[in-house]
Formats: structure tokens, sequence, C-alpha cells
């Protein structure tokens, strides 16, 4: 394991000093993001997950970042990479 590789009890620790540090009333949906990256990884290419992980959470934020807007849109990213022909 590299200096940059996280074992995954270290992501929980990195998840709650993003948390603190960016101010986030609720805990980061840990799997849910890493489902999210898996499958447009999968179904659309490997460099689309970052920035759907990214367009969701905006996407969240902008329709007022509750736990159940996020989950609605992870789940709208989800349906799209699942669809996508490109």
């Amino acid at each position: 394991m590299s200096d940059r590789t996280l074992p995954p009890e270290a992501l929980d620790d990195w998840a709650a000093a993003l948390q603190a540090e960016l101010g986030l009333a609720d805990p980061l949906p840990i799997s849910l993001v890493l489902d999210l990256a898996r499958d447009v990884a999968v179904g659309v290419a490997r460099p689309a997950a970052p920035l759907s992980a990214f367009a969701a959470g905006l996407a969240a934020g902008t329709a007022g970042g509750t736990p159940e807007q996020v989950r609605t849109a992870v789940a709208a990213v989800t349906r799209l990479a699942d669809q996508w022909e490109g």
C-alpha cells in the first residue's frame, strides 16, 4: 500500500475531516458516493466518476442539500450511467 492509498477505516477519518473542514451538517454518505463512482466508471468511463460525483453534489446542494436530495441526485446520475451508450 502506498502512502496515498487509504485503508477503509482511514476513509471514515478523511470523511469526518472533510465534514468538519467544509462545515457540513450531515455525515458524508461514503458508500453511496463510492457506489456512484463505481457505476459511472463501469457504465461511462473511469475519468467520469469524480466529475459525476461533483455534479451530483452540486445538484444536491443547489436543491437544498438534505440527505434525501443527495440520494435523489445520486440516483439520477446512476440512472444516466446505466443508460449511457455514448
